[in-house]
């Protein structure tokens, strides 16, 4: 890592995965078996937190990524396209493996189904960020920190120091994968998908969900539900707040979660209240979903703006 001045900040500052997305569109799923032939196919960087940074910096603000990737092409990639978003990466780490073969950055497998948008992604992974890795020091003190829990030990790490430093940790998750429930109580902002809230707390009710959580998580809570929208609650009012989801054309929903944080987290930088931000972030998703792969849609803060004033239409439920 290279060294930052002291004083240096950043609006957000995050920590996640950098994968190559091979996105491979359909017509139809394909069987067991059966060998079928892609209509379109799209290559470009991913990551859920690298996605949002970069939407982050779309909108004019001052990001900064941790990774780790290896040395090899998919690793030079992924850093060029966060250098040429405008994404701090002096702290995105190459790791050499010892060995005459290297270390593999990571890469995706996406099939996206054409008629519906629906999605299957399968990730291949060798390299992780340990707490070694994190030298607290090398840091620029950020407003926001963003995390996805996908290496848990230096998630921590980052999460502690970060309520040392005043940060607000903001925290997603998008399905059951590894326990990342060591970290809630220092997360500030918790915004998941219904596909892990629903299982880890063991019902399907939107409230009920939020309530098991809110039992660890002291901080703002949401739960998105796709199409049927997103709930919030506000843990200093004591209060639900709902948010429809907005309609468009789905194209592909690759990234549409990771966008709804981007417009979450713009709001709160700019100081708006939960049922705003809750809006901004549902109005980011649906404009992802416009176009294919997770970061040709990410809007900038023009577009984002000029979608809500065309008064759109929502998904009544």
């Amino acid at each position: 890592m290279k060294s930052y001045h002291k004083k240096k900040t950043v609006d957000c500052l995050g920590m996640g995965i950098v994968p190559l997305d091979l996105l491979f569109y359909v017509n139809k799923y394909p069987q067991a078996g059966q060998k079928i032939d892609a209509d379109n196919f799209y290559m470009q960087g991913g990551g859920p937190v690298p996605n949002v940074l970069i939407g982050l910096s779309r909108m004019g603000y001052k990001t900064a990524l941790i990774a780790a990737v290896g040395d090899d092409l998919f690793g030079k990639i992924g850093i060029e396209e966060l250098k040429k978003e405008g994404v701090d990466h002096r702290l995105v780490m190459v790791k050499n493996k010892p060995s005459a073969k290297g270390m593999y950055s990571l890469l995706a497998t996406g099939w996206i189904e054409n008629k519906t948008g629906r999605r299957t992604m399968v990730l291949s992974r060798k390299i992780f960020v340990k707490p070694s890795d994190i030298i607290l020091s090398k840091l620029p003190l950020p407003k926001i920190i963003h995390l996805d829990g996908r290496d848990m030990p230096a998630t921590m790490k980052l999460a502690r120091w970060g309520k040392r430093v005043g940060a607000l940790v903001s925290f997603d998750i998008g399905s059951m994968r590894n326990d990342v429930s060591e970290v809630f109580p220092f997360v500030d902002h918790l915004v998941v998908a219904e596909n892990y809230a629903f299982p880890f707390t063991k019902t399907k009710n939107v409230k009920k969900a939020i309530k098991k959580l809110a039992t660890m998580c002291p901080g703002t809570i949401i739960i998105t539900e796709g199409i049927k929208g997103s709930t919030g609650w506000n843990s200093q009012e004591q209060k639900f707040f709902f948010q429809p989801a907005f309609k468009v054309k789905d194209i592909d929903t690759t990234g549409a979660g990771d966008c709804y944080h981007t417009g979450y987290l713009y709001g709160l930088l700019k100081g708006y209240r939960l049922a705003k931000r809750m809006e901004l972030g549902s109005a980011a998703a649906a404009l992802k979903c416009t176009k294919p792969g997770a970061r040709s849609g990410i809007p900038t803060e023009r577009e984002l703006l000029r979608f809500l004033k065309s008064n759109p239409q929502t998904y009544n439920w």
